[in-house]
């Protein structure tokens, strides 16, 4: 394993523009460097490379990255490849970190027990080419499919052939427990064994390095089911999985988006015509996992479903699980086809040419949600909109803050005749309710104390029970505090997971904007300031940020991309904005920014615990003279702020 010290000092010393001008002849432009993008074809430059942030952005087909990915994207390295490649131009040896004797042990037995898997598949998978072209009848429906060799042999299509115990052909032993655990083989309560996969076109199904994971098997004939796909194993997960994924990749940058169906089938069938961009979900709904890949693969997704019921049914539960990854730069859609049509079935009969066409006509998601909850109450009535009020509410909470929210906000409350002021109330209202419901809400926070000012000084120490020179009069007025719940907040830790939370503030860009453009900021960071960070509940991507450049080391956009875990909010958030800051120069006093920005946070949190003392009626003496001593800190703050 590569220590991660090293790879953040390598990154250091390595100049992408070095890397990337050894395969693509660039020229300048502005701050930033140009040329034609290496991966997928242009006539005009879109590629851009960043030498004072290091990485590297095609605005033509979203490919971006530090000097490690484009090293495996364009070469076809493994990691440890590229890392050691680059380290060689530099005059540095790849150390391995060392492991303690269980830790080399267990990563041994990982290792081994996936390569034991992804061997044994890719030996049945050269069984199931070499029956497919010894078998009439599967060549035959393939045909008739209208799928050519060429199509068949790029997915690596096969035949499982009809023997109950084919396997044993190329298994000399039959009963190795590897073929029953990598799902090959199936034991009867007899403890005989037979394969699990007969009768049926076989599509094998590759994770995102390549790699061999598992089989999805469609059969021909008669008989249930239709499809079926290899179980879970120590190397396959359906729900993680995408068909085609991998296949396509090159196919989705070339289109600009990536289009997601119902079957192996539709995949193949759009590529043999000439749409190499498709992927499907493994028999199983969409899951945030899917939505992740999928969002990591292009920022323009096309749900493709049948018009019929069911299909507008997948496609309501599909829109569901985007709900809390929708993001402003990311554009999710919905393609409804005819109900006599599926995608395969269609793009046969029209084409290509008129599928992207449909494709244009597609529904935004927020037109298909509230079409959907138009369509389903009554809005000429008070009552019908008040149901349609109620549906509504845990779908809008689930989305987090950002311009999307706002904009299907004010459409929702057109719809329902409401003000946006009135839905934002009523939500929430609704958030409250559920987080007293569900025992979430959380204890009064205590004030913070002497945050650093901008000039560097810091306020008085405060005490939230004493009121010396505190006038009834300077009071701020109950309607103007916030009515939103904050979530729990977690506390900042290096290892924190998923707390980004479903929501990004604006003030929490404002900050991760900040972090991005001057990683060094972290180094100025005072602990009251961390302090401040780790009580506000909706700073979470904020807290990881803090905890990667402080744990790596790194100190610029690109060293922190490759820090960053792949699939995480942090790594997707910081691809999203390494796009908006390309071209942004470096702020005058960012440690101003820095330092009012906390400012403003803490007066945020200090006003959410004074809604709260109003929500729960200011009953008791203790809680008035809270409420009073939380005013007073917000007014000092405001002071300091408004300096």
């Amino acid at each position: 394993m590569i220590p991660e010290s090293f790879i953040q000092d390598l990154l250091a010393r390595v100049d992408i523009v070095d890397v990337v001008g050894k395969y693509v002849q660039l020229r300048k432009g502005g701050a930033n460097l140009l040329g034609l993008c290496p991966f997928h074809n242009e006539k005009s430059p879109s590629f851009t490379v960043s030498p004072t942030k290091q990485f590297y952005h095609c605005f033509g087909c979203g490919a971006h990255g530090t000097a490690i990915s484009f090293l495996i994207e364009h070469t076809g390295a493994s990691f440890p490849e590229a890392v050691r490649s680059l380290a060689g131009s530099v005059g540095l040896v790849v150390p391995e970190e060392q492991r303690t004797a269980f830790q080399q042990k267990q990563v041994k037995q990982k290792q081994t027990e996936t390569m034991l898997h992804q061997q044994v598949l890719e030996k049945a998978h050269g069984f199931y080419l070499s029956q497919l072209k010894s078998s009439p009848q599967a060549i035959a429906y393939l045909k008739q499919r209208g799928l050519s060799g060429q199509t068949a042999k790029r997915f690596g299509l096969g035949w499982s052939g009809t023997n109950r115990q084919g396997l044993k052909a190329v298994f000399a032993n039959y009963e190795a427990p590897i073929l029953l655990e990598s799902g090959l083989v199936i034991e009867s309560e007899d403890g005989r064994r037979y394969d699990r996969f007969r009768e049926r076109i076989m599509f094998p199904i590759f994770n995102a390095k390549g790699k061999l994971i598992g089989f999805g098997g469609r059969i021909i004939g008669k008989g249930e089911p239709k499809y079926l796909n290899s179980p879970e194993t120590p190397v396959f997960s359906k729900g993680q999985e995408l068909y085609g994924l991998w296949e396509n990749r090159q196919g989705i940058r070339a289109e600009g988006f990536v289009l997601v169906v119902e079957g192996y089938m539709d995949v193949v069938g759009l590529s043999e015509q000439g749409m190499h961009n498709a992927v499907a979900t493994l028999g199983t709904a969409t899951t945030p996992q899917h939505i992740q890949k999928l969002i990591r693969a292009s920022d323009r997704i096309v749900f493709s479903f049948d018009g019929d019921n069911a299909g507008k049914k997948a496609a309501w539960r599909a829109l569901q699980t985007c709900l809390p990854l929708l993001r402003d730069d990311v554009s999710i859609r919905f393609l409804f086809l005819p109900a006599e049509h599926d995608p395969d079935s269609y793009i046969r009969e029209f084409g290509a040419d008129v599928f992207r066409e449909k494709v244009q006509e597609s529904m935004a998601l927020s037109s298909f949600m509230l079409q959907t909850l138009a369509e389903r109450h009554p809005l000429n009535e008070a009552e019908g909109r008040a149901a349609c009020l109620h549906e509504a509410r845990p779908l809008m909470v689930q989305i987090p803050e950002s311009g999307i929210k706002t904009q299907i906000g004010h459409d929702f409350a057109r719809l329902v005749s409401l003000t946006s002021e009135e839905l934002l109330k009523d939500l929430a209202l609704y958030q409250a309710e559920v987080a007293a419901r569900t025992s979430l809400v959380i204890q009064p926070q205590a004030a913070v104390h002497n945050p650093v000012m901008p000039s560097g000084s810091v306020l008085p120490s405060f005490d939230p029970f004493v009121f010396d020179g505190f006038h009834t009069d300077d009071a701020v007025p109950f309607e103007d505090f916030s009515l939103a719940q904050p979530k729990k907040a977690k506390p900042f830790a290096s290892n924190a997971k998923n707390n980004s939370g479903k929501q990004v503030t604006p003030l929490a860009k404002r900050l991760l904007r900040l972090l991005a453009m001057h990683p060094a900021l972290v180094d100025q960071i005072a602990d009251q300031q961390l302090e401040v960070l780790s009580h506000s509940p909706h700073l979470g991507l904020v807290r990881e940020f803090i905890s990667l450049a402080i744990s790596s080391g790194a100190r610029h956009m690109g060293a922190l991309l490759q820090a960053a875990d792949e699939g995480s909010d942090l790594h997707a958030f910081l691809s999203s904005i390494s796009v908006e800051i390309m071209d942004m120069e470096e702020l005058p006093h960012p440690v101003d920014e820095w330092n009012d920005a906390l400012q403003r946070i803490e007066i945020e949190a200090l006003r959410n615990e004074q809604a709260k003392l109003v929500r729960e009626g200011l009953n008791s003496e203790l809680a008035r003279q809270r409420y009073k001593a939380l005013n007073k800190r917000i007014l000092l703050l405001g002071r300091v702020v408004k300096r």
